[in-house]
């Protein structure tokens, strides 16, 4: 069975709550529930957390015994040189995933340093971008 762990980095444990003009109404919670049932053949695991360095602590422990990872890491994809370090120095292939189109938005956000180190990216289509990243490992 598949091991796929889907990372989300700052602020998305408030999907949901925050901003659901961009984000939407439904937890992340609530839509992990529809994937692993939608994904029943696949060992599903969810992380989030605030912090860059427990990102990139769970990269590195998941980083060569998963068969993929995908990755939303707010705006640490931003700024975060450290998170594509991590992500080049493993074996397991990463999707980088977006809930919004962030070329529709602040020009700071145009720039992903994650981008060359991922097997590829998806925004832009609400969370079922999860859904999307989790189709693409699995092909």
């Amino acid at each position: 069975m598949k091991k796929i762990l889907i990372l989300n980095g700052p602020n998305l444990n408030l999907l949901g709550v925050r901003e659901k003009s961009i984000y939407g109404d439904q937890s992340f919670e609530q839509y992990f529930e529809d994937l692993k049932a939608r994904y029943a053949i696949v060992e599903l695991y969810y992380f989030q957390s605030n912090s860059e360095g427990a990102i990139i602590d769970k990269l590195h422990e998941v980083g060569f015994d998963y068969d993929g990872i995908v990755l939303n890491a707010g705006a640490y994809t931003h700024t975060s040189i450290a998170i594509a370090d991590a992500i080049a120095a493993i074996k397991t292939p990463v999707v980088e995933v977006h809930i919004s189109n962030v070329h529709q938005r602040e020009n700071f956000r145009h720039h992903s340093y994650l981008s060359k180190n991922c097997k590829g990216v998806i925004l832009g289509f609400g969370l079922d971008g999860y859904r999307l990243g989790i189709e693409g490992l699995l092909a």
